[in-house]
């Protein structure tokens, strides 16, 4: 993609990010953050020359996967040299030392960084730094934010990239915003944050210690005024010239051992598997099988579950986390999907739920259900959930248009007033890269189908 095919509201944040040293970039998940921030840094190193080197933190698999794609997506990003300090000690070390205008680390990772150039009396290197959900720098206690509270002041432009700044509620601001802005605006206390804005309303009696608090009246609106000229968010639709639907593909790749499995299927037709062998009749249920295995799981002749790999379980975790609170709906297509997605996220603290019934329709409309789970084959016409969220995340492809279209337009719909952001978690090289691409063309036969799948078996 080239410069030209940024939207109009992206060049707005670019030209902010540009004239605003502190900046907070409120943006819906899926509207371009990265590309907004690779092109700003761009400008800023190369045309005004006011930047030098610049420090990326984001969740591990962002840092890992989608800044890089990113940067290899936009053409004229290209110009940007960029080094991702992952995995052990000496992998990130390696990074750190090896020449590039970006550096990427996930966010685990910065007390390392800091107290590896502290160790061996180097100068802080970065004169901008982005932080990729800045509501993971929520935490004023935590030791990441505390290490980059630490060289805040040698760092000449901040920018902090967020869905939802205040997920957990205002008090969560003022340990972000005071990384943007050293603590000018909201004051350099959070004790003192929390006397001016805020008032106990949950105290144990035995010890006196305050449990929660609640804002004061008017004050969420004077804590938003007071960083209304660092921040710019892009949910109002009535002066943004923004699409009303957003397509985002998300990709993971499965290891070595778990692609041998899936080449074995896709060229022979069959795969052993935990000692038993699963085989694939003819093309049509080879495509069953091969998008069985993308999603992680295959069913084997008798219907029991053989896991392959977690890969997609991941990025729907990061995902719903990006979503910071919001309501997320999730789509998924075989049953085993199903079960592995609910034990997934139940274990990581989450509580999805299938909306079948009523009541359960009811509550994902009242914003009472984080997660929710809906399977193409039930979300035909009449199911009025768009009150609910705004960010569906298929899990699952399905070669049925039909089913494709319907789902969507679950959120897609009239009465909604949201952008509508529409996620596909992609197995990188396997059939559901031929399910998006038919999906994209609208050539969803059974005939395209198998001729997809057989144009697989002769490679």
């Amino acid at each position: 993609m080239k410069r030209n095919d940024l939207h109009e509201y992206q060049n707005y944040c670019v030209e902010f990010l540009k004239t605003h040293p502190e900046a907070m970039l409120i943006l819906e998940m899926g509207l371009g953050k990265s590309a907004v921030s690779l092109t700003a840094i761009l400008d800023l190193m190369f045309d005004s020359f006011d930047v030098g080197k610049v420090l990326v933190i984001a969740p591990l698999r962002v840092a890992k996967t989608v800044w890089p794609e990113e940067r290899d997506t936009w053409e004229h990003a290209h110009f940007l040299n960029m080094s991702v300090m992952v995995g052990s000690a000496k992998q990130r070390e390696a990074a750190l030392h090896t020449p590039a205008d970006v550096y990427v680390i996930n966010r685990e990772n910065v007390k390392w960084l800091t107290d590896y150039l502290e160790k061996r009396h180097m100068p802080w290197p970065f004169d901008m730094v982005v932080i990729d959900e800045l509501s993971s720098f929520k935490n004023h206690q935590s030791q990441r934010w505390k290490a980059l509270r630490k060289v805040r002041p040698q760092i000449k432009r901040m920018v902090g990239l967020t869905g939802t700044p205040a997920s957990n509620g205002l008090l969560d601001l003022w340990a972000e915003t005071f990384l943007i802005d050293g603590g000018v605006r909201l004051g350099r206390f959070i004790g003192r944050y929390r006397e001016a804005y805020f008032k106990a309303a949950g105290m144990n009696p035995y010890t006196g210690v305050v449990f929660n608090y609640v804002p004061l009246p008017g004050a969420e609106e004077a804590i938003y005024s007071r960083i209304s000229d660092i921040s710019v968010s892009m949910k109002a639709l009535d002066y943004l010239d923004m699409p009303e639907q957003v397509m985002v593909n998300h990709y993971v790749d499965m290891e070595p051992t778990e692609r041998d499995l899936y080449d074995a299927m896709k060229k022979e037709l069959l795969v052993e598997l935990d000692g038993e062998t699963i085989d694939a009749a003819n093309a049509a249920v080879l495509s069953g099988k091969l998008l069985q295995m993308a999603n992680g799981a295959i069913y084997n002749a008798d219907r029991q579950m053989r896991v392959i790999h977690d890969q997609k379980l991941m990025m729907l975790s990061d995902l719903i986390e990006q979503a910071n609170g919001q309501n997320v709906l999730v789509a998924y297509w075989y049953q085993h999907d199903h079960e592995r997605i609910r034990e997934y996220l139940t274990e990581l603290g989450y509580r999805p739920r299938d909306l079948k019934s009523d009541q359960d329709i009811a509550d994902w409309n009242a914003g009472k259900v984080q997660v929710g789970l809906i399977s193409p084959a039930s979300a035909g016409h009449g199911l009025n959930i768009q009150r609910g969220g705004h960010i569906l995340i298929w899990f699952s492809l399905v070669w049925s248009l039909e089913m494709y279209q319907q789902t969507n337009a679950r959120l897609w719909r009239q009465g909604q007033k949201e952008v509508v952001t529409i996620h596909h978690i992609v197995t990188r090289d396997t059939v559901d890269d031929d399910v998006l691409d038919a999906l994209k063309h609208k050539d969803t036969t059974q005939q395209n189908l198998i001729s997809a799948v057989k144009a697989h078996l002769t490679i």
